[in-house]
């Protein structure tokens, strides 16, 4: 759900108690943790998020560049809350992640750059600080800029998925080519 909050401060106060204290915590582990000289908070596609400001990245995000290049991002949507990272950008970080999550022994709900959690008791909170402490904003735009660069060369995502159809579909073109050869076998013989 999109807020019309245009400040953090409101966001919050238009949830109810138990979401507002969930995000406020994890909000509280990022400030903690976040690099101060290159991202700023504030409201972003209707959610708290933490981004690139135009003074340190004036290009902004490229599918909007009036926006500041995107990071991190806290929500509350109708049946979860989601913590927003876009740990696809870096493998060795998302790997770490998923690994580090996996020894906190707590359950891992996550898209492709979403967390998923119902109450802040899912979450390791150090995870959550290490990996955002990680990140900071130079290495950001690093990997972000690496990742525009491959998908307009075609080595991104868009890339990958095409091969993997058209892989697919000759697989599946083999498969119906063999049938066909033994039901010819079978009527010869």
């Amino acid at each position: 759900m999109q807020s019309k909050a245009t400040t953090v401060e409101q966001y919050l106060a238009e949830l109810p108690s138990d979401r507002r204290a969930a995000l406020e915590q994890v909000r509280a582990v990022i400030h903690k943790n976040l690099d101060k000289q290159g991202y700023t908070e504030g409201m972003q596609y209707g959610m708290i998020s933490f981004f690139v400001p135009h003074s340190v990245y004036p290009a902004g995000y490229h599918c909007d560049p009036r926006q500041p290049l995107p990071f991190l991002a806290l929500a509350s949507q109708k049946n979860h809350m989601s913590l927003y990272m876009s740990t696809y950008l870096d493998d060795d970080l998302d790997a770490w992640l998923r690994e580090a999550w996996a020894k906190s022994g707590k359950k891992l709900d996550m898209g492709k750059s979403c967390i998923r959690f119902k109450n802040v008791e899912e979450l390791p909170l150090t995870v959550i600080g290490e990996a955002v402490r990680r990140v900071p904003a130079k290495d950001h735009i690093a990997g972000y800029e690496a990742s525009l660069q491959a998908t307009a060369s075609g080595k991104g995502a868009s890339k990958k998925t095409a091969s993997k159809k058209v892989a697919s579909k000759k697989v599946a073109a083999k498969a119906v080519s063999k049938k066909t050869a033994s039901k010819k076998a079978a009527k010869r013989a």
